[in-house]
């Protein structure tokens, strides 16, 4: 595992277990890692910057962006560019499995997912549901790049990898880069190119690059580092506000949906966390961040032998907030059970009782 911690400007890091099973080797600020979903935040940043310089539109429609002759369904309203950066766009998690072999964040390429997309029905009206979508970032990078008429990858390194002199952070990792990427408990593929899931989870990076982003996001470092546009951290949908809500309340129950970014506890609360999970390839990651007290986390670690079982996005949440001398966020009250339920574990707790009485 590896962890980063920014605070002012007090940067932290520190490496545990081994950069492979049997290594011996304690993980470095230069250790490869997978992003994942942490990706999507990238995306969205670049979203932002295109918005303010007018090149696009968040109410823009996807339909706008798509190939020639490519239609994109619609569900009463059609699918915006806020409604694919907010999981509201009615589109499932993925377009289906990966044929066997396929290398980690290589599926699906830009033909496949466009010729899926036409035929689908979609799961909700966009923008009145959340359902956690990767092939939405997918689709939204796809319209920033035809917005900016070049490659995405390209785009991304000109307005926000080149500017942070992010230089470890790519789709494209060298054999020296792969050579340097932690490697899980089981074997989890080929280090290879993933370009084709550039919206939603293809990133590489390193701890170095991620306290540079860190510092971006928190705004600090002084006038030679630049600072995230506020707008790319706010909250656009109330989940209250939404039909249902699904896949987006792995590190706690939201209370604010922004683009790419979920929010924790309400915004007056000291203790509010904007935050971001990410997880496959053999990697967890996750990015929290506490702006009033200018102090933000960011973990990645590999995945242990089977069995290990630990909320790693909540302990880092109350990691943040002790670091920040703020209490933990307090536990979510239990579920209510339906009256059937209700009934079955009465009968349930009721036959237990008599067992243990010897009835």
């Amino acid at each position: 595992m590896v962890l980063v911690v920014v605070r002012d400007n007090q940067v932290f890091f520190r490496g545990y277990g081994e950069t492979a099973p049997g290594s011996g080797q304690l993980p470095t600020t230069d250790s490869m890692l997978r992003i994942c979903s942490l990706t999507k935040i990238f995306t969205t940043d670049v979203l932002v910057k295109l918005v303010n310089d007018k090149t696009i539109r968040l109410d823009d429609t996807l339909q706008r962006f798509a190939p020639p002759h490519a239609v994109v369904p619609k569900r009463i309203q059609p699918i915006t560019l806020v409604d694919l950066a907010t999981h509201t766009a009615g589109l499932p998690r993925e377009i289906g499995n990966a044929p066997p072999g396929t290398p980690h964040f290589t599926f699906p390429d830009y033909r496949t997912r466009w010729r899926w997309l036409p035929s689908q029905h979609l799961r909700s009206t966009p923008g009145k549901a959340a359902l956690y979508s990767n092939i939405g970032f997918d689709f939204l990078s796809d319209a920033l790049q035809s917005a900016a008429h070049k490659p995405y990858a390209t785009l991304l390194a000109e307005r926000t990898l080149n500017p942070l002199n992010m230089r470890q952070t790519t789709f494209f990792p060298n054999p020296a880069q792969c050579a340097r990427l932690l490697v899980s408990a089981d074997d989890k593929g080929p280090c290879a190119v993933t370009e084709n899931t550039r919206g939603s989870s293809g990133l590489y990076s390193t701890p170095t690059d991620m306290a540079v982003w860190l510092k971006y996001l928190l705004g600090i470092g002084g006038p030679a580092n630049a600072t995230q546009n506020a707008a790319s951290q706010a909250v656009y949908i109330v989940p209250s506000t939404l039909i249902s809500e699904k896949g987006l309340d792995h590190a706690g129950t939201p209370t604010g949906i922004g683009l790419g970014w979920i929010h924790l506890l309400p915004p007056d609360d000291p203790s509010h966390i904007i935050q971001k999970t990410g997880g496959g390839g053999g990697f967890t990651t996750y990015i929290a961040i506490n702006q009033p007290r200018h102090i933000a986390i960011f973990i990645a670690a590999t995945d242990g032998p089977a069995g290990y079982q630990f909320n790693l996005f909540k302990g880092a949440d109350n990691a943040l907030l002790t670091l920040a001398g703020l209490p933990p966020i307090p536990p979510a009250p239990p579920k209510r059970a339906s009256k059937p339920a209700a009934r079955r574990i009465l009968r349930h707790s009721a036959r237990r009782s008599a067992h243990a009485a010897g009835g």
